[in-house]
């Protein structure tokens, strides 16, 4: 009897063991997840997002999958971060088109200026059957999985720390920070400006030394980034509209059920829209236009000034477009315009 105890003992102890294994393997789904802001979901749009996403996953998957987030770009630069969910060192990242295009030069086809009528349009572009041959074509290229494109902020305008803009002409001899996209340099050199690609990190103290004289963003991140403390004018351009570029590891994807791939979807769908409602919240509150304007001159293009730069801008980044990606460029870029066509 007493050999039969230990068997069943050990048994036990064995069965209970692989149980503490099976369960430590469900628990090890998690996802961390890189994005370049402050992780509160009042402050910016990829805090909402990361927030929203968190919470939705955790509870759809009964904590099976957790989330841990990792803001304000701790894992290093958003192009290192990317890598880093290439290489399956974490599993996801929110990516700023500029950081992208380390993997996915294509990504510049968006950025043709003035190409939206209005920000809504912009959720019918890249929700629609545009968006999704962008997602198809980046995981081809890449091998990441695409969970969506967010929202930036909004549309991009110009600060500055010498003069209102209304023409061309206004623009000359200002350096302006850029992303590091030839897009966004060509944008600024045709209207007029002087582009100076200059990491994000970088931004605030090359505004306050002189180092460059303006910037391009959508007002939220004008406003978290406080850099009405060191710029004077403000010019409603609207000229780009710049996506997240949401991703995952594709091996990473794949390890997950149905069911998880479901929920990590909705969720993901989800914390887009959240991001996008908190963009315009704090357009129109006191931490977006109505704080910047307390102590920086704003101006808003007028329809002719507008179309004064169309004229110079427009042009010029296509043709740079054709050239840098070729046929292949030239047939994203005439799905883009397609696209916006249709959702006028």
């Amino acid at each position: 009897m007493k050999a039969i105890a230990k068997g069943f003992t050990i048994i036990t102890l064995a069965l209970f063991a692989v149980a503490l294994v099976a369960g430590a393997a469900m628990a090890a789904k998690t996802i961390k997840l890189h994005h370049l802001n402050k992780d509160d979901p009042f402050d910016n749009p990829t805090g909402a997002m990361a927030t929203v996403f968190k919470s939705l996953v955790e509870a759809g998957t009964n904590g099976a999958v957790t989330v841990q987030t990792f803001p304000n770009g701790q894992l290093g630069k958003d192009s290192e971060a990317l890598q880093q969910v290439k290489g399956g060192v974490i599993e996801s990242g929110i990516h700023s088109v500029g950081g992208f295009a380390s993997a996915y030069p294509l990504i510049g086809v968006l950025d043709v200026p003035f190409a939206f009528s209005n920000i809504s349009q912009t959720y019918a572009v890249f929700d629609g059957p545009f968006g999704d041959k962008l997602a198809a074509d980046i995981e081809a290229k890449t091998g990441l999985h695409v969970l969506g494109f967010g929202d930036s902020g909004g549309f991009f305008h110009i600060t500055n720390s010498k003069r209102p803009i209304h023409t061309p002409e206004d623009m000359k001899g200002l350096k302006i920070r850029t992303m590091g996209l030839d897009t966004h340099k060509a944008i600024i050199s045709a209207m007029g400006g002087q582009p100076a690609a200059i990491s994000w990190s970088e931004v605030y103290t090359a505004l306050q030394t002189g180092v460059a004289d303006g910037q391009m963003n959508p007002i939220p991140i004008i406003s978290f980034a406080k850099f009405q403390e060191v710029q004077d004018y403000l010019t409603l351009t609207g000229h780009i509209f710049a996506p997240y570029v949401w991703v995952v590891n594709n091996t990473f994807w794949e390890s997950l059920s149905d069911d998880e791939k479901a929920v990590v979807n909705y969720a993901a769908k989800s914390a887009i829209v959240a991001g996008r409602g908190m963009g315009r919240v704090i357009e129109a509150s006191d931490r977006g236009l109505i704080e910047l304007g307390k102590t920086m001159k704003v101006n808003a293009l007028t329809p002719e000034e507008k179309a004064t730069f169309q004229q110079v801008a427009i042009p010029e980044v296509k043709k740079l477009i054709v050239e840098k990606f070729g046929p292949e460029g030239e047939a994203m870029l005439n799905a883009f315009l397609e696209a916006l066509a249709a959702t006028q």
